[in-house]
């Protein structure tokens, strides 16, 4: 990986584990376009490494994943609604990239999950969660919705655990996640739990962990097909939105949006 990647994901191999760490605890690890492009190169070498039957996807500081990094979503372009529809391309690919992988995908989560973090988490073939973990899609109370994300979450989620918390923006906990289909285990101890996933994917072939994969993917890769692009257009057209704007200002100014 080049050095601006380097600074944002770190990549090592582990037996036959590949560790995908996302570190940029700065901004709470938000997609930037440099985290981005490490978490794909990332899969391409697990990916590539004969080695190597799966990918963890870790996180340092206290949040896996805060969503998308705003500080990106340039305001000052002559079209905005174009910017904004290009990063929203940029996390359907890499939501694609994990639900794609020929290696299982297991996310390894002890902390905070927000936003596009939640889409990540849907991607992934099995998901750890520990005690610090927690989960909300927040969207709707700053005039947008989880819409590409929703192509990872809604095949996974309960539906009326979709509906509610898509709806209230709700915070929840590892042992809720874990319920209602978003998580496969709460965990007391990440690593121990962890290590005893690792050992049994271990003994899987190549071969028969790709093709076991497919099975529990194509149904979500053919929401892509189906819904991918309408679902970029319309997180493009939310976030240029006026009501979007008051939302994001109102956040950031830690006040009640005008519609309440």
């Amino acid at each position: 990986m080049d050095a601006s990647q380097e600074a944002k994901v770190d990549y090592r191999v582990e037996g036959r584990a590949a560790r995908l760490t996302m570190n940029s605890p700065h901004n709470r690890n938000a997609l930037s376009a440099d985290l981005i492009a490490g978490l794909h190169q990332g899969l391409r070498a697990a990916s590539a490494d004969p080695e190597v039957r799966m990918v963890l996807l870790g996180h340092t500081g206290g949040t896996f994943c805060a969503g998308a990094d705003l500080s990106q979503a340039s305001g000052d372009a002559t079209d905005p609604e174009a910017v904004a529809a290009a990063r929203g391309a940029e996390m359907t690919a890499l939501l694609r990239a994990l639900v794609e992988c020929p290696l299982p995908v297991i996310g390894v989560i002890d902390g905070h999950v927000r936003a596009g973090g939640m889409g990540l988490v849907g991607a992934c073939d099995i998901v750890v969660a520990g005690p610090r973990s927690t989960f909300a899609l927040t969207e709707a109370r700053i005039g947008v919705a989880p819409s590409i994300i929703s192509l990872t979450l809604l095949p996974k989620l309960a539906p009326r655990a979709a509906g509610r918390y898509f709806l209230t923006g709700e915070s929840f906990t590892a042992e809720v996640a874990a319920q209602i289909g978003l998580v496969s285990i709460a965990a007391d101890d990440v690593e121990a739990e962890l290590a005893r996933l690792v050992a049994d994917l271990a003994k899987g072939s190549p071969q028969g962990l790709a093709a076991s994969k497919r099975l529990t993917t194509a149904a979500i890769l053919a929401g892509f097909d189906r819904d991918a692009e309408a679902l970029t257009r319309e997180s493009a057209r939310l976030f240029v939105s006026a009501e979007a704007r008051e939302g994001m200002l109102a956040f950031l100014q830690k006040r009640p949006p005008d519609w309440t």
